[in-house]
């Protein structure tokens, strides 16, 4: 038995929760995952993974000799990279974060180019408005907006998300316009209720809290509210750049600079960024840089 191979196979179905999904990540069937850890328990001579109908679970033998593996595979790594340095080809698969919005209008539209330019990587995009778990779900790399909360990762500021408030011509027709910040205490404003900042909008020189009758953890779906009338919102410029450029949607309270939020590329601290993991946020950042829609109105 191959122990090297056997114990990163272990790693990534304890990373993953699965027999299948690892099977599938690695090109083969779920008996022979199963087979390869069975081996490894016989060897070592005890139970790592107590298995259930439902759920994976690691026995306390299992916890100990997953951290104690994760860094014998994290050493070899490291030593591979260095006999490797400034060899090592931007090929394999690639596994990315993203919220449902970012990704779907960000990132998506910008993968063909990027393999164009590598085709040798398989990207496999994967998008959830909660903060995905790095680890358990064997991402290699994921974007999230704002201030990170988890100081054990590896972030790179990629970029800025720019943000407006917005409104449509006939909620603004039925309610009046608000001219500062401190009147939006009088409009129904529809809050994006996964920041921290939860119900306060922040403004150079201004904080407000602000209330309204409907809220979403998408912010795509705050967007249809505001096209559909509801209300005000304070949301990304690159979520609402084709609704003002046709005038679906106006920016109001433009006197007033909206607190802008970072974009950051984050990794596992614990797992070396490979070639491709490195081209992937280089290309993203030169990008999001770039990118129009992602610039402060003016």
């Amino acid at each position: 038995m191959d122990k090297l191979n056997a114990m990163a196979i272990f790693v990534r179905v304890v990373e993953r929760g699965s027999f299948s999904a690892v099977a599938r990540e690695l090109q083969t069937s779920q008996p022979t995952i199963s087979k390869v850890l069975r081996a490894l328990e016989t060897q070592l001579g005890g139970k790592l993974i107590a298995r259930s109908t439902r759920k994976l679970s690691l026995t306390d033998e299992g916890q100990r000799y997953y951290s104690e593996c994760r860094q014998i595979l994290a050493a070899v790594d490291a030593a591979e990279h260095s006999f490797q340095s400034g060899r090592e080809s931007i090929a394999g698969p690639l596994r990315v974060g993203s919220s449902v919005s970012f990704g779907r209008l960000q990132i998506a539209p910008r993968l063909a180019q990027f393999l164009k330019q590598n085709p040798n990587v398989q990207i496999d995009l994967q998008l959830s408005d909660q903060n995905q778990d790095l680890v358990s779900e064997g991402l290699d790399v994921t974007f999230r907006i704002g201030a990170l909360n988890d100081s054990g990762l590896i972030a790179r500021h990629v970029g800025t998300t720019h943000r407006v408030t917005v409104a449509a011509p006939q909620y603004l027709k039925q309610h009046g316009q608000p001219q500062t910040p401190e009147e939006l205490s009088q409009h129904n404003c529809l809050l994006f209720n996964l920041l921290s900042t939860q119900n306060l909008w922040t403004y150079e020189g201004h904080e407000v809290r602000i209330k309204g009758n409907a809220q979403s953890n998408n912010s795509e779906a705050i967007r249809e509210m505001v096209l559909g009338g509801l209300g005000i919102s304070l949301s990304p410029v690159w979520l609402f750049s084709e609704d003002l450029k046709a005038g679906r949607v106006i920016a109001i309270l433009q006197d007033y600079v909206a607190q802008s939020l970072p974009i950051y590329a984050v990794s596992p601290a614990n797992r070396r960024q490979s070639a491709r993991v490195r081209a992937f946020v280089d290309y993203m950042s030169q990008a999001l840089e770039s990118a129009p829609e992602l610039q402060a109105i003016k």
